[in-house]
């Protein structure tokens, strides 16, 4: 059976962006490595051992790939990841109550709730919570 790993999300800035995913979405540093030139090696994942297998790994987002597809991405509105929740209109109050910035509140979608918001380094964020 093949299983994600890993998945990467580009950054503006790897240690800032280590800060806002761990001390205000909520998750826990996996790996923190630096990589021998000052570059740092980071990835994060859920608390409490929930996807002990799944990590995100917070990129460097310079350079001739990720620069433009990041850029074409916001600048269409896209999330470039999504995460789920179990009471969105809960995590959209603490969210916001810690100054995150929403791009739109939660709305209906098709058979989730959706809301958007941006991570402070470069990128929209979407948090889902299915309906019913």
């Amino acid at each position: 059976m093949i299983k994600v790993a890993m998945t990467g999300v580009y950054v503006d800035d790897v240690t800032k962006a280590h800060a806002f995913y761990t001390g205000v979405l909520g998750f826990e540093t996996r790996t923190r490595v630096d990589l021998g030139d000052g570059t740092p090696f980071v990835t994060v994942g859920a608390r409490e051992g929930a996807q002990p297998d799944l990590e995100l790994l917070l990129e460097p987002g310079q350079g001739p790939i990720a620069e433009p597809y990041r850029r074409a991405l916001h600048e269409a509105g896209l999330p470039c990841i999504v995460f789920s929740v179990d009471d969105l209109r809960g995590e959209y109050e603490r969210l916001s109550g810690l100054g995150v910035r929403f791009t739109h509140p939660p709305l209906e979608q098709g058979p989730v709730l959706a809301a958007v918001f941006d991570d402070t380094v470069g990128n929209l964020v979407q948090l889902v919570q299915p309906k019913g």
